[in-house]
């Protein structure tokens, strides 16, 4: 996945037919080296940010612009995986990811798992543990 460069993903519509949607653009270009700089509290508030900007795009009419969110959010975790060390750590965030790639996968919104999904992953550092309650999670 992180060697892969996507520039356009096949989705099914609602009537089942495939469209094409705009290409990713955000963090399409971020490094692994560049990644690497941030420190992991860092790297997971930036993955909460996808994951909140998701949650005004909870709504079936706005299906593809949430699964954006969740495929730049994925992408993010992505790296996050590959920069990290600690075994147990890279162990919950693949099982993070298999619940946001779910996330995404769905033909409607699940707000109530989208919002547990970013409540977990604010609190596996305790600088994006204070978001939790900002958010309202």
């Amino acid at each position: 996945m992180l060697g892969c460069s996507v520039s356009q993903r096949a989705t099914k519509s609602a009537r089942g037919t495939a469209e094409l949607t705009q290409p990713m653009t955000q963090h399409a270009h971020l490094t692994v080296e560049r990644w690497a700089r941030f420190d992991l509290g860092q790297q997971l508030l930036q993955i909460g940010v996808e994951m909140q900007r998701g949650m005004r795009w909870l709504r079936p009419e706005h299906i593809e612009r949430l699964r954006a969110c969740y495929e730049r959010a994925l992408r993010l975790v992505d790296l996050t995986i590959e920069v990290q060390a600690k075994p147990t750590l890279k162990r919950e965030l693949r099982l993070w990811r298999g619940v946001v790639a779910e996330l995404q996968a769905r033909d409607t919104p699940d707000a109530g798992t989208h919002r547990m999904a970013l409540r977990v992953l604010l609190q596996l550092h305790p600088e994006a543990y204070k978001q939790i309650v900002l958010l309202g999670l």
